[in-house]
């Protein structure tokens, strides 16, 4: 399905959850005042009090104080959870698998993620290991793409091959792309709130255990014992309800997760064009003794996030987050013979893996890649023409803005393959993270590179500056398309820097940009994507996915056509192909009045920053007709250069639209 309305449907989807919710919050108040008025009737025998128990005041009461402690216990426990997907994954006993890891295991892991990250145009997210869960399992967490993590098993990455692995990976990747996460998340804070009355009734029974008995022994007093009683009665009242509240609130969540389960598993075939590869994950999960289920006792809060079900249900399928393994196989591959593969933890499977590398060395490898490369763009390779493998025509960019296809995985796969070691390595890193980014920006002035070097020396010293200046060959060596995928290569290091380092990251970047006296639309979508990445991290208070505030694009017209005007005026000189530049972007907007064409004075990569401010406001069907805006502007004169891909890319990315890189001879509108 088209990924604007993806994201729109996950929207709605958000605010049928609030309904669900609210729904569910006003049973428990139904449930907990006749609870609440019997308890009263019985602590003060009123006669009157015991035949009405109709009482408005007490009824406003315990609606007041259940919508306090739900809020309150959803508060606090999204508060807990700012730090997206990282808390998460720790709570989950992950462990941050490091990138520079030698284990074989654990670098397949991170060079499938790595290929899917840089083939849908998200930043590659961080990679955490469960080590202690031997079950199949793997999640994907975080509010967006900027945050988001993939945690994994050691039962995933020990029994799956790299197909099957690859299958799992593009199924969390559905989920990081179709906006799945932040609903999820929500659905944590939501549940804890509703459990949290529960647990009130836990307190309330185990202090009348603790206590009761003395006060019983040091009292005959009918009343007070009376009063235990009805104390004793409403914490198991509040004990009931919490969690009436709680299964109910576990059935919303069954719902709102097994449908976007298919269609997550949906996505990664079309992702990879491999069904056997997630269809055989899942007949592992089926036929392996563990299963998927989790041993983790916080399982339960997250098991909505699961690639398969991470806990055993009370009620079986009715309250289950996932659809059966069978059924979900059989969308995958109708014609399946319904056995499940058995598989059982041991050592065999880590060391085929390991033999398997140990065969192919650095060398052999990175010739293997250049000559993959090569066939890759042939003209009658996958990216240039058709093939047995995937005949289908390539479909404009725009079109698969959060689609990927196996030949955006393929593409990527040698694309990074094909950048030099060097920096490829130093990705690993976050020392050698910093120094890329510098390398990018290092202008190809000797000058202007001399003056951008000292400022480097000056506000990060001399280690950094000679590093950065030993990488400016391989730059140079380096495909030019290859430059965003090496920055998505190394977020993962970066998000390592400490605070103080990132603001003289920050800092030394803002120097190398502006040493020039001019920015161009390369620096400009660097830094913007830098920005977008970083900033949840390291600038809490700088939103990057601010809420929704325009359903239509008449309130900032003005700023397209500053952005549309830019677009049209970069690389063109004569008057009349501007024009039809900015028409042709014009045209895709479909407002009356158009917008206007501006004077060049009032154009540049300030007004494409300040549009792109604004745009980040609309919705998802209006981002989609100014990304085809954009994309129409660029492409008027019949070609594309690569600084224009990636300003495109970097506008899409910032309004939350990842956008797959461009492959050889693909439209882009």
């Amino acid at each position: 399905m088209d990924f604007f309305e993806q994201q729109h449907r996950a929207r709605r989807k958000t605010g049928r959850l609030v309904l669900l919710f609210v729904l569910a919050v006003l049973g428990i108040i139904a449930l907990t005042y006749p609870a609440v008025a019997f308890a009263l009737a019985a602590l003060t025998r009123d006669p009157k009090t015991q035949v009405s128990l109709w009482r408005p005041e007490l009824l406003v009461g315990v609606s007041a104080a259940v919508l306090a402690v739900v809020a309150m216990g959803s508060l606090y426990k999204l508060s807990q959870l700012r730090g997206g997907g990282r808390v998460v994954a720790e709570s989950m006993g992950g462990r941050l698998v490091d990138s520079g890891t030698s284990d074989p295991d654990q670098r397949k892991l991170l060079n499938v993620v790595e290929e899917m990250a840089i083939a849908s145009g998200v930043p590659v997210p961080k990679v955490y290991l469960m080590e202690n869960e031997q079950v199949i399992n793997a999640f994907a967490a975080g509010f967006s793409p900027d945050d988001a993590v993939i945690g994994v098993t050691r039962g995933c990455i020990e029994l799956l091959d790299r197909d099957e692995l690859q299958g799992v990976i593009a199924h969390e990747f559905s989920h990081i792309l179709n906006g799945d996460m932040r609903l999820n998340i929500r659905l944590i804070g939501i549940l804890y709130g509703i459990l949290v009355i529960a647990l009130i009734g836990q307190v309330v029974l185990r202090s009348m255990m603790y206590s009761g008995a003395g006060t019983r022994s040091r009292s005959s007093n009918k009343k007070e014992g009376g009063g235990l009683i009805a104390i004793l009665a409403v914490g198991v009242a509040l004990l009931v309800i919490g969690y009436v509240g709680y299964f109910f609130g576990g059935l919303i969540k069954a719902a709102v997760s097994r449908q976007r389960e298919f269609l997550a598993d949906a996505s990664a075939v079309q992702f990879t064009r491999y069904p056997k590869g997630i269809g055989g994950a899942l007949k592992k999960i089926g036929g392996y003794t563990l299963g998927s289920n989790m041993l983790n006792p916080r399982a339960s809060e997250v098991s909505h996030m699961f690639f398969g079900q991470g806990v055993k249900t009370w009620l079986g399928a009715v309250s289950a987050t996932h659809p059966p393994l069978d059924e979900r196989i059989r969308r995958i591959q109708p014609d399946w013979d319904g056995v499940f593969t058995k598989v059982s933890m041991t050592d065999r499977a880590k060391e085929k893996t390991t033999r398997k590398l140990a065969k192919l060395s650095r060398g052999q490898a990175r010739a293997q890649a250049v000559a993959g490369l090569a066939a890759l763009t042939a003209p009658n390779g996958p990216l240039g023409g058709s093939t047995q493998q995937d005949p289908r025509p390539l479909e404009p960019a725009i079109a698969q803005i959060g689609n990927l296809t196996q030949r955006h995985i393929a593409y990527a796969r040698d694309l990074i393959d094909s950048i030099p070691g060097a920096l490829t390595d130093a990705t690993r890193s976050t020392f050698g993270a910093c120094t890329v980014i510098y390398a990018l920006l290092l202008d190809s002035d000797p000058h202007i590179a001399s003056r951008q070097t000292q400022a480097l020396r000056d506000l990060s010293g001399g280690p950094i500056a000679r590093a950065t200046t030993s990488l400016r060959q391989a730059v140079d060596r380096m495909d030019p398309s290859a430059k965003l995928p090496l920055v998505d290569m190394a977020m993962p290091a970066l998000h390592g820097l400490s605070p103080d380092q990132y603001a003289v990251f920050k800092q030394c970047v803002s120097h190398l940009v502006r040493e020039d006296k001019r920015v161009d639309l390369f620096e400009w979508a660097l830094s913007r994507v830098l920005i977008r990445r970083l900033a949840p991290k390291f600038e809490p208070g700088r939103r990057t996915d601010p809420r929704v505030r325009y359903y239509s694009l008449k309130p900032i017209r003005q700023h397209l056509s500053n952005l549309l005007s830019t677009l049209a005026r970069y690389g063109q000189e004569e008057a009349p192909r501007v024009r039809a530049a900015f028409d042709a972007g014009a045209d895709e907007l479909g407002l009356a009045p158009p917008p206007e064409l501006v004077d060049e004075s009032d154009c540049g990569v300030r007004q494409i920053s300040l549009a792109v401010e604004a745009l980040t406001q609309v919705g998802p069907r209006q981002k989609r007709k100014v990304i085809r805006a954009c994309a129409a502007c660029i492409t008027a004169d019949k070609r594309v250069s690569v600084a224009e891909g990636e300003c495109l890319r970097a506008i899409a990315e910032a309004l939350g639209c990842p956008m797959p890189p461009l492959l050889p001879g693909q439209p882009v509108v």
